[in-house]
């Protein structure tokens, strides 16, 4: 079985393969939309303060519920 560390580090390189290739295709859209020329009112970016908060409120919940156990028995035995 495999860690817990390595599952986290796998994780987090997962969701940051995906969070960057979100931002390079919505990045490169937008580029395309303002050489055609196309007039559009701004909108939030995809990676706003609100979907950015959201988005770290739900990380931290679910290291909190995977990893306290562990940090729980390692506190107890004065680690």
């Amino acid at each position: 079985m495999i860690s817990v560390l390595a599952q986290e580090r796998l994780l987090g390189a997962a969701l940051g393969s995906v969070a960057a290739g979100i931002a390079i295709f919505e990045h490169r859209r937008s580029i395309y939309k303002s050489i055609s020329g196309a007039e559009h009112p701004p909108r939030e970016p995809l990676f706003g303060r609100s979907s950015r908060l959201e988005f770290a409120y739900a990380w931290n919940k679910y290291v909190d519920k995977t990893l306290g156990p562990i940090i729980e028995s390692l506190s107890s035995t004065g680690w």
